[in-house]
């Protein structure tokens, strides 16, 4: 659960108060993105996510509105809201991630550290429980 965490993205905000700009660049991140994805109009009672991945890394922004992200390294739960543009959530490989209670108009912007690969994909929460006892 230690590498987990929340990490600032800086905020520009315009004196003339035409809004902020937000950006994220190489040194933000401690791995160099190679997709980029994004949730939207996702309903409330609805669930994403409910799966590690063995190697890729990820960074999610809430874009827009809120959700929750439960992360879990298989010995403990915790759960994230997200709800500020300019903060996003890192989660290194080997956590078991959901994404949940989504307000409505929330957009959710995923950073990746490789391209997609079905491999490395747990999709089964016994199978993760598994993967972390062996690793």
């Amino acid at each position: 659960m230690k590498r987990i965490r929340l990490i600032d993205i800086p905020k520009i905000s315009d004196p003339d108060g035409r809004g902020n700009l937000s950006v994220v660049e190489k040194d933000i991140l401690p791995f160099s993105i190679k997709r980029v994805y994004y949730l939207y109009d996702v309903p409330s009672d609805s669930t994403r996510g409910g799966h590690a991945h063995k190697e890729l890394q990820q960074f999610l922004i809430p874009l827009s509105g809120s959700f929750d992200v439960v992360v879990d390294d298989g010995h403990r739960r915790k759960t994230i809201t997200l709800n500020r543009p300019y903060k996003g959530l890192f989660i290194p490989n080997g956590i078991w991630r959901e994404l949940e209670n989504f307000s409505a108009g929330a957009v959710c912007l995923s950073l990746v550290s490789a391209e997609y690969s079905e491999e490395d994909y747990i999709r089964e929460y016994a199978d993760f429980k598994k993967y972390v006892e062996n690793n």
